[in-house]
Formats: structure tokens, sequence, C-alpha cells
């Protein structure tokens, strides 16, 4: 459960927008598109090497 505290005299938008960063840290909309389709263990697998091959390659060109 999020509990996001309110003072007096705060904006309701501010508030609000705290509840939406609190709420998209915790991964549950990430997790929920996940889980509406299997992905075999062998396609996880390729797209976890991919995106490090990505992520490597922008280090690289960083240097």
């Amino acid at each position: 459960m999020i509990i996001v505290p309110v003072k007096d005299g705060e904006n309701i938008e501010r508030a609000l927008k705290k509840f939406k960063r609190k709420f998209e840290k915790t991964g549950v909309v990430k997790e929920l598109r996940a889980r509406q389709q299997y992905d075999k263990p062998s396609v996880l697998k390729r797209l976890k090497m991919e995106h490090a091959v990505y992520v490597q390659q922008l280090r690289q060109n960083e240097e």
C-alpha cells in the first residue's frame, strides 16, 4: 500500500505527483504488462543479452 503524507496547505497536484512517482517506482504496471503475455525463457535471455550489448556499446561511445 502506498502512503503519501499530505501536509496542511500542500497543493493536491503536488501530492498526486508524489503518489505517481512512488507508484511508478514499485513497478506494478511493468509487471502487469509482462504477465499479459508469456515469453519463453530463451526469448527473455536473448532480449537480456541484446540489452547488455546495447548498454556496453553506449558506454564505449562515451569514452
